[in-house]
């Protein structure tokens, strides 16, 4: 009682001395120096540190030496008390059981060995890795009948287990016992396993010559036939069950090429024909067909391999023989007539043709020109009987295909010809749309049969019903080709009715005038460009205006067209670009001038709102007076340049929330802090704060301030 009072005080004491503890917290010294430390230790020193404190050599254990019988039976007593004992504690870990049955096998005490492992298979007899230690202890000291007994046993409890068997038979055939592993394997095969214990069943056959029994087993590989007269299902149906073990097509594949292998040709034709026979027209596979044929091809049977071919490609469907017709392809090209070439070549292609016509629906005008252009190079009149065959939403468009195909067959009739192209464009609705290739290629044709006034009229018909851009430049490309330039300026000036929007034939008309040499009708065609009220491309018309008065040495009239374009526009671009005119004009005045036009861009861009063009405009200003410049000049320019800063700008989601914060970079110039004091004072509000902090550090480590005083 003394004692329990004396701990109760002690724990009371405890807990006082606790809750003392809780009410006092410890003041946290600060850290004064901050700096990192001399030496720096990095995390690979640590690393190797580590490593090599791994690789110090220990002294070894000291070594037991047994000098007589009682102290190796005293060891054996020790040991066998591990063992049990962990065995005792946890019995369904079987690696203490082989662990121990392993260690008596060391001892040669085969009899306790067994022991350990028949109870190791009480606790857990669906371990494999047991049965196979158990067989293997025995295998090792030559007890083959005892290694019978474990692998009957072993394969009776857990007959599907492969490795079983496999260890079985092997032991068996390595023995000698060759009607013993004939019978294990007997017994494998009425479970019907998989196809890889057929195949060892087989080799294992072939290894000793026994073809007819390969044979057997082939046949029952393939279909097994057995009676279920025993089991109460069969005594309640009593009928006789077919069991297709494994019959795909390439186990009767396997088993056709073991007979043609053993020179046994009857026998493969035979069991190819029974596959045939048995896989139906409903469950064909072109796989079966191929090697068939292919055997009969190195049986010198053509006509065989034909009908076939011809069988096959009759009853399967199209899209799953594209294997079958590309064997019957190479197999006419080898042994076939020209015929037989064209006929199979013909049936794939128009396959292939009408498949693309399915899926592209949508994109008619492209998969039936290929069909009728493959068939059209036969003859225009299949041509059209196909075209028929297509459906009738798309009537339209046959002739166009038509079209296509004939400049590519030249044996046929020229006039034909011309009559199926004016067909075709006078079937076409002009009204609602049309093909301008069709008439290009007319027109190609016509000229082709150096008929000009026809290949005219019809490009000018075109133009007259339905005129496009490719016509139109397709007429004029002709006529240039023909060194027509009145015709080529009155195309141009339909073309520009037609289209005044397009920059590219303003400039492709203008481009004609001064390759003729005359200027002022040029300038003048573009100044009818830049007046169009609605352009595509503006900029590309403005800029080759420039370029023509660059190249006539017109500065004057240059510098004109750049102050008019700087009324339109206040682009950087075209800033710099002016810039660089000036100072590439070749005059003595051009640094001044050149200087002028970046004064003039950077007041403009003051007020702009993009900060990032007004930079690309400093810098290259800055980049001339480097090159060009004064000290003055360069001072200058330098006090214009912009200060980058880091700011910070809120974000909003789609549906309005706050969706946090975001960097972004700011540019502030020179020129706008001299105009708003507010920024004068922000800069001062900075510099106070920074001083601010230095002071607060001096207090915080007075002994810094008087060794830097000392120093």
């Amino acid at each position: 009682r003394g004692d329990a009072a004396e701990a109760r005080r002690g724990r009371g004491g405890k807990m006082a001395s606790t809750a003392a503890g809780k009410q006092r917290i410890p003041k946290v010294a600060k850290v004064k120096n901050k700096a990192p430390a001399e030496v720096q230790i990095t995390a690979e020193q640590l690393l190797r540190e580590a490593k090599e404190r791994e690789l110090e050599l220990l002294p070894p254990p000291p070594q037991q030496k047994i000098t007589d019988v009682e102290e190796l039976n005293d060891y054996k007593l020790r040991k066998r008390k591990t063992f049990e004992d962990n065995i005792r504690k946890n019995r369904t870990v079987i690696s203490n059981w082989i662990k121990y049955a392993q260690w008596e096998e060391s001892l040669k005490e085969i009899q306790r060995a067994r022991s350990i492992y028949e109870r190791a298979l009480d606790v857990d007899y669906r371990n494999v890795t047991l049965w196979l230690k158990y067989a293997e202890m025995e295998m090792k000291n030559r007890q083959v009948n005892h290694a019978r007994n474990i692998w009957d046993r072993a394969i009776t409890t857990l007959p599907r287990v492969n490795q079983f068997w496999y260890k079985y038979t092997y032991m068996e055939e390595m023995l000698g016992n060759v009607a013993g592993s004939r019978q294990v394997f007997e017994r494998w095969m009425e479970w019907q396993p998989e196809e890889q214990a057929w195949h060892s069943y087989i080799n294992f056959e072939l290894r000793y010559k026994e073809v007819d029994r390969a044979r057997t087993i082939y046949e029952r590989y393939i279909l097994s036939k057995f009676e279920m007269s025993n089991s109460p299902v069969n005594c309640f149906f009593n009928i006789n069950l077919l069991v297709i073990v494994h019959p795909d097509v390439k186990n009767w594949i396997k088993y056709a090429r073991f007979e043609e292998k053993h020179s046994y040709f009857a026998h493969a034709r035979k069991v190819y024909e029974r596959a045939v026979e048995f896989f139906g027209e409903e469950h064909m596979d072109e796989h079966l067909y191929v090697a068939f044929a292919k055997f009969e091809e190195n049986q010198k049977e053509f006509e065989r391999v034909r009908v076939i071919y011809k069988y096959a490609l009759d009853r399967i469907p199209k899209q799953a023989a594209q294997n079958l017709f590309k064997n019957y392809t190479i197999f006419e090209k080898k042994f076939g007539d020209r015929r037989g070439i064209e006929d199979i070549i013909v049936s794939k292609r128009r396959f292939q043709y009408e498949e693309e016509v399915k899926v592209r629906i949508r994109n008619i005008l492209r998969a039936p020109h290929t069909v009728l252009s493959f068939l059209l190079k036969r003859s225009l009149s299949l041509a059209l009987r196909r075209c028929t065959q297509i459906s009738r939403h798309i009537y339209i468009y046959r002739y166009r295909y038509i079209c296509f195909s004939i400049q590519d067959s030249k044996h046929l009739d020229p006039e034909r010809t011309r009559q199926v192209y004016q067909a075709c464009v006078e079937l076409l609705p002009h009204k609602k749309f049309t093909f301008a290739k069709i008439w290009l290629l007319y027109a190609q044709f016509e000229i082709r049969q150096k008929n000009l006034p026809l290949a005219r009229r019809a490009l000018g018909t075109s133009i007259g019903k339905c005129p496009k851009n490719k016509l139109f430049k397709g007429y004029i490309e002709l006529e240039l080709q023909l060194r027509e330039f009145d015709r080529c300026r009155k195309l141009y000036e339909k073309f520009l009715e037609f289209a005044p929007e397009n920059c590219t034939s303003w400039i492709k008309f203008a481009e004609l005038e001064t390759i003729l040499g005359d200027i002022d009708r040029a300038r003048a065609i573009y100044e009818l460009a830049i007046g169009q009220p609605r352009l595509d491309m503006p900029e590309v018309l403005w800029k080759s205006y420039i370029d023509f008065e660059i190249e006539q040495e017109e500065y004057e009239n240059t510098r004109n067209l750049y102050r008019r374009l700087l009324q339109r526009t206040q682009h950087v671009k075209v800033w710099i670009s002016f810039a660089q005119f000036e100072l590439s004009a070749g005059k003595e005045e051009n640094l001044p001038r050149c200087r002028q036009v970046y004064e003039e861009a950077n007041k403009a861009m003051r007020n702009c709102e993009e900060k990032e063009e007004r930079v690309m405009l400093l810098e290259s200003w800055r980049n001339f007076e480097q090159e060009f410049g004064t000290d003055t000049t360069k001072e200058r320019i330098d006090k214009l340049m912009p200060e980058k800063i880091k700011k910070r700008r809120k974000l909003q989601a789609e549906d309005g929330s706050d969706a946090g914060w975001e960097e972004y970079y700011d540019y502030i110039f020179p020129e706008d802090t001299a105009n708003q004091p507010n920024l004068k004072l922000l800069a001062m509000a900075k510099l106070w704060k920074k001083q601010q902090q230095e002071s607060e550090a001096a207090e915080t480590d007075p002994d810094k301030d008087i060794d830097e005083s000392q120093s």
